[in-house]
């Protein structure tokens, strides 16, 4: 070997790289591509070199914010996105975030930095036992033991994230390994992981499942978040339409079967679940959104036959006829095989069909009764059919809220799967901001023509209203929409706010649930640049929609004011079994 070569391997050798850098390849390896955080001491320099090595960074205003747009990353795409936190209060500001990805079953890992370890237990600067806490709200939850172990480390938070039931991982960088400078070839990166191994439910259950379902007289399917997070659209929709059988999505289940389909019972919700006599639920839990699957809300010997990833939620508060354990798009193929060597269809003719029909009528004119008042200031309804008339077929729909996401659930439609994003399993206030940045973001990647519509209630907007100057800075066609009623709930008008204020009361014995009226929100927006809109009336709204959804070049605020006292129409049952209102 010539002496040149013999100095050229010598030079390799001594290479050196900081952990900054081994956590940015670490995190390239295992196919990362999104993060999104706020920088500060110790982890502005893994942003740096994630950003070098082409890994979209997203700079956000508030770590809560940041981890739930990372989480929306997780479900929208299979692959967890990161949120990159400082130590102490910002790791604690993202444990939000952490919890809602988990509950949610939502593939994230979280990088912290934490203080120095030749400081531990002295008071350092942000000290906080972060590994320990992160217990509480994720899959896994380590520190790396040196700089050569952060690639394994982030490959099993990584393969963690998505495997078996999605949640929340968190990986913590001391800050003595931000930019302690080690040998490159001591490091060995770790080959991306595999996707998730597609498990199938025992032969004899599913078999089992398409009889009790053959044998029912009023049966019904709920379609979850589950399976759509499974990509399952395509076989459900199949036993749909093979086996003519009514469906309910839930919130997020929407779009996996289209809104619009002849099938869809959402008209008919609480008729559905309170008369059924046999439900099928897909990567549905049987939780505070579906009742606990308990009477009065369903019949006392209804039978369940339950089709989910997760072992632990078989059997959850009911006893299932069925359970059938593995992927829920793999576990309908099975069902459908049944279904293809012994054909049944459900008949349409039946009077559990026509009872359905009925119901959704009745509701359905309720609903357009209420949206055809032409009165001063507009209720909900009006709002929402005057929204959906002009949404994009393909926009993908983010809604938080009290009644404006309640009521909009049932208003707004959806006809693609993994195309509405909302509070969820833990009922979160505060996501709506990040949820609309994260799709807004992979849209911009993968369908440069997709809108983000990102519908709120005014004391929503309040928990991430910053995150406006996020959005504008990175300059993302979102349409924020809130819906304005003064208030957390209900609010008070302007005429009786003026009236507490004279009598001196406003300090002291203003509403609980009254926010201040007529705020101008839409300010907020072009305070950074984006176009506001101040609506009133049915007609300014259908202008400003009109042209936030011409302009796909800035987002657009429309500020929507709604009678304070505004509600949704009577129900057979709300969403909450108790209402605390």
């Amino acid at each position: 070997m010539s002496d040149s070569s013999l100095a050229e391997r010598g030079d390799r050798s001594e290479e050196q790289v900081s952990g900054a850098e081994v956590v940015a390849q670490a995190l390239k390896t295992q196919g990362v591509e999104y993060m999104f955080g706020i920088v500060g001491i110790p982890v502005t320099e893994i942003a740096v070199a994630a950003q070098g090595l082409g890994i979209r960074y997203i700079g956000m205003r508030n770590e809560q914010a940041a981890c739930y747009a990372a989480s929306a990353i997780g479900y929208l795409t299979g692959r967890p996105g990161v949120c990159l936190v400082v130590s102490g209060p910002g790791l604690i500001h993202a444990l939000g975030g952490m919890a809602n990805a988990n509950m949610n079953c939502w593939p994230l890992l979280v990088i912290g930095g934490s203080s120095e370890r030749s400081q531990e237990t002295m008071g350092a600067f942000q000290e906080f036992p972060q590994v320990e806490a992160c217990r509480l709200y994720s899959k896994f939850s380590a520190r790396p033991s040196s700089i050569e172990a952060i690639p394994s480390l982030i490959e099993k938070a990584v393969r963690s994230s998505i495997y078996g039931c999605p949640g929340a991982c968190y990986v913590d960088i001391p800050a003595d390994f931000v930019n302690l400078q080690v040998n490159a070839n001591s490091i060995k990166y770790v080959e991306c992981c595999m996707p998730p191994p597609v498990s199938m439910a025992e032969t004899s259950a599913v078999c089992m499942a398409a009889s009790v379902l053959r044998n029912a007289k009023q049966p019904l399917l709920i379609i979850g978040k589950g399976a759509a997070y499974a990509h399952a659209e395509e076989s459900i929709g199949k036993l749909v339409e093979q086996c003519k059988l009514p469906f309910l999505p839930t919130p997020m289940g929407k779009g996996v079967v289209p809104d619009n389909h002849p099938n869809c019972v959402s008209a008919a919700r609480s008729r559905a679940l309170q008369f059924a006599d046999v439900i099928v639920l897909f990567g549905a839990r049987l939780n505070w959104i579906l009742h606990f699957g308990l009477p009065p809300r369903y019949q006392p010997d209804v039978k369940f036959i339950q089709v989910d990833i997760r072992a632990e939620e078989l059997g959850n508060n009911v006893r299932p006829a069925v359970a059938l354990l593995g992927d829920i798009n793999a576990v309908t193929k099975q069902l459908l095989e049944q279904f293809d060597k012994t054909p049944w269809q459900y008949p349409p003719e039946s009077t559990w069909w026509k009872t359905l029909r009925e119901k959704m009528k009745s509701n359905e004119a309720a609903s357009k009764e209420l949206a055809s008042k032409i009165s001063l200031p507009m209720n909900y309804y009006t709002v929402f059919y005057h929204i959906q008339e002009r949404l994009p077929r393909d926009c993908v729909v983010v809604s938080e809220g009290a009644n404006t996401m309640d009521i909009g659930r049932t208003v707004l439609q959806n006809y693609l799967p993994r195309h509405r994003l909302d509070a969820g399993t833990f009922g979160t206030m505060g996501v709506g901001l990040g949820f609309a940045i994260a799709a807004a973001i992979v849209a911009k990647d993968r369908n440069p023509e997709q809108r983000v519509i990102c519908v709120e209630g005014d004391s929503a907007f309040g928990f991430s209203g910053m995150e406006v100057e996020t959005i504008c800075r990175y300059n993302l066609p979102i349409i924020l929409l809130v819906v304005n009623n003064n208030g957390i709930y209900q609010g008070v008008d302007a005429g009786t706010w003026k009236e507490m204020l004279n009598f001196g009361e406003t300090a002291t014995v203003a509403p609980p649930l009254s926010l201040l009226p007529n705020s101008h929100y839409e300010q907020v927006m072009t305070a950074f640049g984006g176009k506001g809109y101040f609506v009133q009336t049915p007609e300014e709204l259908q202008k400003s929609l009109r042209q936030s959804l011409a302009d796909t070049t800035q987002p657009s605020l429309i500020n929507i004011m709604i009678e304070p006292q505004a509600t949704r129409k009577a129900q057979d049952f709300h969403w909450l079994t108790r209402s605390n209102i």
